[in-house]
């Protein structure tokens, strides 16, 4: 029978033997009653997820009005989310100053240009960071999660970007932060260890086919005899999932692309905190594990998906490949790496074309699960925004003008199901500006001063 006064915090765990811990999902029993929502208030979660290489524009932008638009080519895969984007359309990256894909890396969260060539990073901090260290840090277990799926497969760009500043002050030096690349490890770190002194016990109990479900004794038998039939289904569904994820892990090679950089010719000149340097390499391709990319890519979603609605975090980023993009589609069926396409075998808009839209797949994954996600009488997509984006726009000549920015999601009063059009080259750190003010920072400038004229108008 449930107990009509018993409560859960919302930062409960279902604790099992040794350091298991499996954070929970929203529950009714955690309250607030559910109500209609009132005033838009601040957005609660942020996700900045990013693509290599820019786009196809003519095959990516929408044909249309503001709020009766056919998507392109490129985004059609996105449809049935369509009344849940903010298509953007006409913004500069005015402040990636410098190569073109390190300083586009660089300036995208920042809006910073590189400092110094041809390795050097932005002065400023990224705004997911910002973001973070208004409602993330000191709040959650983890103030951000950052995860990558074959990064570092090419020449330097993109190996240790400025997409995270690791420090808040002004005066600070703003170093990278590295995306984490392996998914078991990601597990590791979200749901604990059998042993707490063991190591990569997660990989061992994948050998063994143990799940961390075997563990919760008999916790969950207790719990759910104290809930109602509704957050019992719930955490029944949440365990599932967590299943689901381990079995994926359990079947994945012993090398995946996303565990482990891919071999090189040439290892003599290999720095394990920089990578490689840019001018020793060029169309280096490994396609031994190139295969496992959309399952690793579909885990990492999981995880990433998971930690926010378990509200082990309110802020991540996810990073298909570096810049360079060296890796082989081969469920595409196309035997060359992103950067032949773009430019390195001549300018391929087809092949693009078929990758962007690939991307695109991905990302309406990405938001159908978070608008599955209950929160108390709305989704978690409802809380949070999504911001996609790619460090340049045109392939072949490495622009920054008219840029491919996409936003999802209904935090902070975002009025999504339109095409937003901007004239008059538009500075992209006005939309910097303006995804802080969805989160409650008031703040009008963001960025290096001379890109940014104040926040970006229509978001809301």
């Amino acid at each position: 029978m449930v107990m009509s006064n018993f409560r859960l915090s919302r930062r409960a765990v279902l604790r099992g033997a040794g350091a298991i811990a499996i954070a929970l999902p929203w529950l009714e029993i955690m309250g607030p009653e559910r109500t209609a929502r009132a005033a838009p208030a601040p957005a609660k979660r942020f996700l900045a997820v990013y693509t290599p290489g820019g786009t196809v524009i003519d095959r990516w932008r929408p044909t249309g009005s503001e709020t009766s638009f056919t998507l392109g080519p490129i985004l059609s895969p996105l449809a049935p989310v369509q009344d849940r984007l903010l298509v953007l359309d006409g913004l500069d990256m005015k402040a990636a100053r410098g190569e073109g894909h390190q300083s586009g890396i660089i300036a995208w969260l920042t809006g910073t240009p590189q400092e110094g060539s041809p390795r050097g990073y932005g002065s400023g901090p990224s705004v997911d960071q910002v973001i973070a260290s208004k409602i993330s840090a000191g709040q959650k277990a983890k103030a951000s999660i950052q995860i990558a799926v074959r990064w570092a497969t090419g020449k330097a760009h993109g190996l240790l970007t400025n997409m995270n500043a690791a420090n808040f002050e002004d005066a600070a030096p703003y170093s990278p932060i590295s995306p984490r690349l392996d998914p078991v490890e990601i597990f590791t770190e979200l749901f604990g260890t059998l042993n707490p002194s063991a190591g990569n016990d997660a990989a061992r109990r994948l050998a063994r086919k143990q799940s961390i479900l075997d563990f919760l004794d008999r916790r969950y038998s207790a719990l759910s005899a104290r809930l109602g039939a509704a957050d019992r289904q719930k955490i029944d569904q949440h365990l599932t999932k967590i299943r689901e994820i381990e079995m994926s892990l359990s079947n994945l090679p012993t090398t995946t692309s996303a565990c482990h950089a891919p071999e090189r010719v040439d290892t003599s000149d290999y720095n394990p905190r920089t990578g490689f340097n840019a001018d020793d390499f060029g169309a280096v391709k490994d396609t031994s594990t190139d295969a496992a990319i959309p399952k690793v890519g579909k885990l990492m979603m999981d995880m990433l998906v998971m930690s926010l609605a378990c509200d082990i975090t309110a802020v991540g980023t996810l990073q298909w490949s570096d810049t360079e993009a060296k890796h082989t589609f081969p469920w595409l069926n196309l035997t060359e790496h992103h950067h032949f396409y773009q430019h390195d075998g001549g300018f391929r808009p087809d092949e693009c074309e078929r990758i962007c839209n690939w991307y695109s797949k991905q990302h309406l994954y990405l938001v159908q699960e978070m608008e599955k996600i209950d929160m108390g009488g709305h989704s978690l997509l409802d809380e949070s925004v999504v911001f996609f984006g790619s460090e340049l726009s045109d392939p072949p000549t490495h622009t920054h003008t008219n840029m491919p920015f996409l936003l999802a999601g209904g935090g902070g009063g975002l009025r999504t199901g339109r095409w937003v059009r901007y004239q008059n080259n538009v500075p992209h750190n006005n939309l910097l500006v303006s995804l802080l003010n969805l989160f409650g920072d008031d703040r009008t400038t963001f960025g290096d001063p001379r890109y940014c004229t104040g926040p970006l108008t229509n978001l809301t």
